[in-house]
């Protein structure tokens, strides 16, 4: 079962420079989405898929830890402004 696959690298998303950050804070956890203008959505995190459990997940560290790495996910991939919503 010798198929031909080419080894390619994978393409990456190519999205705007602006863009809008969704947060919803909840008592709870803490979420944040950046969408391009469009409301397509390009990165997300949340203070629980940070690693936060239970009553550390609404805290303001998670939140800003939660942001955080939304934000490189989306700066890695090109954009560079974001206008927030909360």
């Amino acid at each position: 079962m010798d198929k031909n696959l080419k080894g390619g690298k994978k393409k990456q998303k190519t999205v705007p420079e602006v863009g809008v950050a969704h947060i919803r804070a909840t008592f709870n956890n803490t979420i944040v989405t950046i969408s391009d203008m469009s409301g397509n959505v390009v990165s997300w995190s949340s203070a629980g898929a940070q690693g936060f459990k239970g009553s550390r997940k609404s805290t303001p560290f998670a939140a800003q830890v939660a942001a955080d790495k939304a934000a490189i996910k989306a700066r890695d991939m090109g954009m560079r402004k974001l206008e927030v919503h909360v």
